[in-house]
């Protein structure tokens, strides 16, 4: 039935309960939950990367704000035309909270 995506060759093989639960577990920090699909993937490959986006979702969630807060701050400068020093220091605590993430993640990267 299954002719027709060029797999015509079957792999059959038993494993430990121990290696099965190994195997899930991986499988759990893969994401998928197709257990031939990582099979076939790991056996073609070697290796599957699974990237944690959570660090990637802070810095999103990082620059929203830094640019909402500098929308902010030009509105009252445009409307009162004054810049405060405690403005300008919050953006620079904010831009250097920015940056520092952004290295961090680039050193993740770097070490995959």
């Amino acid at each position: 039935m299954r002719r027709k995506e060029g797999r015509t060759i079957g792999l059959y093989f038993k494993v430990s309960p121990e290696e099965m639960a190994l195997i899930e577990k991986k499988m759990e920090q893969a994401g998928t939950k197709n257990k031939r699909a990582y099979l076939r993937k790991m056996a073609v490959d070697g290796y599957i990367v699974h990237l944690d986006m959570g660090s990637v979702k802070e810095l999103t969630k990082l620059l929203r704000s830094l640019a909402a807060n500098t929308n902010q701050i030009a509105r009252r400068c445009n409307e009162t035309r004054n810049l405060y020093a405690e403005d300008v220091e919050d953006l620079r605590k904010g831009y250097a909270a920015a940056q520092a993430g952004l290295l961090e993640l680039l050193r993740k990267f770097a070490s995959l």
